[in-house]
């Protein structure tokens, strides 16, 4: 099996345990904000030190980074930040399992974000895959906190936060590929290494300047919560590792694509975990779904 392949599974069972942790913070202690805040203030730190051993010691050697590496990194962190602060608000109204699904109407917008920042798209096979998946969002976006039907069952409150989460880490997905690509470092290991000290480094700054003005007292919430918030920061940097390493070697839209496992493993996060129902309409939903990835993994 190719290693881009074990990382994006690797990466979407690091995801599925953050998203847990991350849904319980914001349940019990923390704001969306803060909960997303913890994935970069105990992940950050440990990439960079980490970075610094490896150079220190000459096993990675540091390259020059150019404004396509910045550029790219910058606008891959403002978008999975927001991206993330949606996911969490979106899980206090959907469960786990179910808003996983949404969110990976991710997989469609990387396809097109992929071909306009890098000219990197799919096939006709892959598009048909893509309109699979599509329907699956459909089904999946009947709210439960309003009535109706039509457009007023896809523009709710939960499917409007989950397709923008989703949009966002397909921009994220992009651009992040884009800034391993721009690491001149010939490892991949290395290039994914370099990406996440640099990005989570910006992620944590940004996040920790959002938060003292527009939510004070919300950091040391955050650090109060060590225990938990720990947890994500490790779970974080371990799946963005493996991301970055499927990024450098293979298309972001086929990373995505099998990272898709992502919703079996929320499946089971929602019954084993969460004792959160699951409806008929939600598995046919999501069956529509993995039918989309299996296309796309196997035929596209």
């Amino acid at each position: 099996m190719e290693l881009w392949i074990i990382a994006s599974v690797a990466a979407a069972a690091f995801q599925t345990v953050r998203f847990m942790l991350q849904k319980h913070l914001a349940a019990v202690s923390l704001s969306a904000a803060g909960a997303t805040f913890a994935r970069f203030l105990y992940s950050a730190p440990i990439a960079c030190l980490i970075l610094l051993v490896c150079v220190t010691n000459d096993w990675i050697r540091l390259p020059s980074l150019g404004v396509a590496f910045w550029t790219f990194g910058a606008l891959g962190g403002a978008a999975q930040i927001t991206a993330t602060v949606c996911t969490v608000m979106l899980f206090g109204r959907r469960n786990l399992a179910v808003g996983m699904a949404f969110i990976k109407s991710e997989v469609f917008f990387t396809v097109l974000i992929g071909i306009v920042l890098l000219a990197e798209g799919v096939s006709a096979v892959g598009f048909a895959a893509i309109a699979l998946g599509v329907a699956g969002v459909l089904v999946l976006s009947g709210p439960i906190e309003a009535k109706g039907s039509g457009w007023r069952r896809i523009l709710s409150p939960s499917a409007a936060l989950g397709l923008t989460a989703g949009a966002l880490f397909g921009v994220s997905a992009v651009a992040y590929r884009g800034a391993s690509l721009a690491v001149e470092l010939d490892a991949p290991l290395a290039r994914a290494l370099v990406t996440l000290a640099a990005v989570t480094a910006m992620q944590m700054a940004a996040m920790w300047l959002w938060l003292r003005f527009r939510e004070p007292g919300e950091v040391g919430r955050v650090l109060s919560a060590w225990k938990s918030a720990g947890f994500i920061g490790l779970t974080s940097m371990a799946g963005t590792f493996c991301w970055f390493t499927a990024f450098t070697l293979q298309t972001a839209a086929y990373v995505k694509a099998v990272g898709q496992v992502e919703l079996v493993f929320g499946i089971l996060g929602t019954v084993l975990v969460f004792r959160e129902k699951i409806s008929r309409r939600e598995f046919v939903g999501m069956a529509l779904l993995a039918g989309s990835i299996l296309g796309l993994i196997l035929f596209a």
